[in-house]
């Protein structure tokens, strides 16, 4: 006769069980360790799973965060999420040690530019990208950006032939220590400076602010071979 197939035991995220500050040392126990095993950022919506529902995840955090304060590593909001992440104080004893990540991604100053101004802009195309520039942006520097993950396919433009748009993507979020596009420098501030214009660099007919005229200084020349 077979064995009837065992039955999973049931998670208890309430702990109804426990003395209040008990189940709250608890939760924060399992928080904690459910971000540290994840290799990305931990969304609210899987944090809540090991939690009850009266538990504020917020305040959970807070104390998290208060717990580590001293600690070479702090634990972040990024990309929509949680992360565990070493302080910056302690970059060159980690990179004296083991050398750059692994997950570091270095950008030519090409690449760098493109993705700024995606990252501003989008979503936008190819064709409006290489008018921002005023040259070409190859299809392989747009490969590299989402090979490494930093952008993805938008939606299709209106425009004649319905060509895809770029935007950036969560893991340029995280990369980049944000925690969603609205901790990008305000682009209104920007424009009011009279740093950035979307029209008018797409009409290009701006120069890029803090660079000299002369094509000799200007930054997007420097990197002209690049893109």
């Amino acid at each position: 006769m077979a064995r009837a197939p065992k039955q999973p035991e049931i998670f208890d995220a309430e702990l109804d069980h426990l003395p209040a500050d008990l189940r709250w040392r608890e939760w924060m126990g399992r928080v904690e360790a459910v971000i540290f095993a994840a290799s990305e950022p931990v969304t609210r919506d899987v944090l809540a799973r090991v939690v009850g529902k009266s538990c504020s995840l917020d305040l959970i955090i807070d104390d998290i965060r208060e717990e580590l304060r001293g600690r070479p590593y702090e634990l972040v909001s990024v990309a929509g999420g949680w992360h565990h992440r070493t302080r910056l104080a302690f970059g060159d004893a980690i990179r004296a040690a083991v050398g750059i990540s692994d997950a570091a991604v270095a950008l030519s100053e090409a690449e760098s530019l493109v993705l700024t101004a995606i990252a501003y802009y989008q979503p936008i195309t190819r064709a409006e990208l290489s008018t921002f520039f005023g040259r070409e942006i190859s299809r392989d520097l747009i490969g590299r950006l989402r090979s490494v993950g930093f952008i993805a396919s938008g939606p299709r433009s209106p425009q004649p032939g319905a060509p895809y748009t770029y935007v950036t993507t969560k893991e340029f979020l995280s990369q980049f220590g944000m925690n969603s596009l609205r901790d990008l420098p305000d682009m209104e501030a920007l424009e009011d400076a009279g740093l950035l214009s979307k029209e008018k660099l797409l009409a290009g007919d701006i120069p890029v602010a803090g660079t000299d005229p002369d094509p000799d200084t200007n930054l997007l020349d420097d990197a002209a071979e690049e893109i």
